[in-house]
């Protein structure tokens, strides 16, 4: 049983990298937006889902 939990997560964890990897690169456009438009409140926010994106990308790579 253990064995097909733990392919089960290897399987979610490797149809999820490539879709972070995605909201990474949409989210560091947003940023590069803001900045060329000097908003402070979008350059935030992008910083914010930047960060969180960062820790779910480092949970994934260390399981």
């Amino acid at each position: 049983m253990k064995r097909v939990i733990d392919a089960l997560h290897e399987r979610e964890v490797m149809e999820r990298l490539p879709v972070v990897r995605m909201e990474i690169d949409y989210e560091l456009m947003m940023l590069h937006e803001a900045m060329k438009n000097e908003d402070e409140e979008q350059k935030a926010q992008s910083k914010e889902r930047l960060e969180k994106l960062r820790n779910e990308l480092l949970q994934l790579n260390v399981s």
